[in-house]
């Protein structure tokens, strides 16, 4: 079997977090199959250096001179020359998956003839300050929905997906978060995204409450966009339709969990077992309120059709 990674590459990233993501998906086990990883890199300018560094790792780079559907543009580029495959995994330059990863979810993916796409839990890599740690603890959070939820959307599409389905229906460039739009496409298609229980993938997280606050302003506006494919949601399974209507209503009124942070103290000292993890409350609740501000800001620039910027967030090297 052919697998080839796709891991595109924006002209913000820092070689020292490229360079490091090749190391690691090289020591990954790809068992037998016929493997490829693709770095797909919009250039700076056209003596980009990266470019260049990255060859001398005897690494296949496309390289292009535009940002052109950003991420989604970068992806679709990719699989223009891809040729013959059989897997696509799709990683970021900070994700950092489990050795048995590719193994896990081919095998998920082989058990399930109807499923588009095969991962698992995300956890943070770089918990360093209270802003990454609290984000932390919202994965957490966000991994106990992810098993429960009928609308299983894996962010970046990180993970393996079949290609033969990627390759027909592609990502849509026109949109802010081309994940959520081809999750949102495949399951009212009647295709399935698997949780895979006995792997991890690690990626960063903002450090600086701006960065935080421009992702997931970025990520509302992105599922705002996603209210055109009401029509065809609500002619699908009810579980998925319900659990899509619930992300894309519930979320943008974040802060009527507030009253529940009161419940913070007990499970952080349960899930750390560290008194100092105690300080994340207050980052909980500062995470509400910039939710909740993204939240408003992106309707507004939504009604008002101002779209929003792609801003660079800072990393941990």
């Amino acid at each position: 079997m052919k697998v080839v990674a796709i891991i595109p590459v924006s002209p913000f990233e820092p070689i020292e977090i490229i360079l490091d993501s090749v190391k690691h998906l090289k020591s990954l086990d790809w068992d037998n199959f016929d493997y490829e990883l693709l770095y797909v890199v919009d250039k700076r300018h056209n003596n980009d250096s990266r470019v260049e560094i990255l060859k001398r790792e005897n690494i296949r780079v496309l390289e292009r001179n535009t940002t052109r559907g950003k991420r989604g543009g970068a992806i679709n580029d990719a699989l223009n020359v891809l040729g013959k495959v059989d897997y696509i995994a799709i990683f970021d330059v900070d994700s950092r998956p489990e050795k048995d990863f590719i193994v896990k979810c081919v095998e998920a993916l082989q058990k399930h003839k109807n499923a588009y796409i095969a991962s698992s839990r995300r956890y943070i890599s770089n918990p360093v300050n209270l802003v990454s740690e609290t984000i932390e603890t919202e994965y957490y959070f966000i991994n106990f929905l992810l098993k429960k939820s009928a609308f299983k959307q894996f962010n970046g599409l990180i993970g393996v997906l079949r290609a033969e389905l990627l390759i027909k229906y592609r990502l849509n460039e026109d949109v802010i978060t081309e994940d959520a739009d081809f999750a949102t496409r495949m399951h009212f298609m009647g295709y399935k995204a698997i949780l895979v229980e006995n792997t991890k993938i690690f990626e960063q997280a903002p450090i600086k409450w701006k960065d935080l606050y421009n992702q997931r302003k970025r990520w509302y506006y992105g599922g705002l966009q996603l209210w055109r494919y009401w029509k065809y949601v609500r002619k699908s399974n009810f579980k998925f339709a319900i659990s899509w209507f619930s992300a894309l209503t519930l979320t943008y009124v974040i802060l009527v969990i507030a009253p529940f942070l009161i419940l913070a103290p007990p499970l952080l000292l349960y899930k750390f077992r560290k008194i100092k993890k105690l300080v994340v409350v207050v980052g909980l609740f500062i995470h509400t309120l910039i939710l909740q501000f993204a939240a408003i800001t992106a309707l507004i620039n939504f009604i008002k059709k101002r779209g929003v910027e792609w801003d660079q967030i800072e990393r941990v090297t």
